[in-house]
C-alpha cells in the first residue's frame, strides 16, 4: 500500500510529516517503535459534596 521506508511491513501504514504512524508507532530515526509511555498523573480530586447540597429522603407519613 506504500513505498515509504519507514513502513513496518504490514504494508498498511500511514506516517506523517511528524513519523507518526496512524496505529500509535513513531519513527526513531532507525525503525518504527512504539513511544515511550507518558507517567500517569491523576485527575484531581473532585470537591467534597456538603451534607445540605444532598437531597434528603421525606420521613414516612
Amino acid at each position: 500500500m506504500t513505498d515509504d521506508p519507514r513502513c513496518c511491513g504490514t504494508g498498511t501504514c500511514i506516517i506523517n510529516a511528524d513519523g507518526q504512524c496512524w496505529c500509535g508507532q513513531q519513527w526513531d530515526g532507525t525503525k518504527m517503535c512504539h513511544p515511550p509511555l507518558k507517567p500517569f498523573m491523576p485527575a484531581a480530586a473532585p470537591a467534597p459534596v456538603s451534607a445540605a447540597a444532598t437531597p434528603q429522603p421525606k420521613p414516612a407519613g
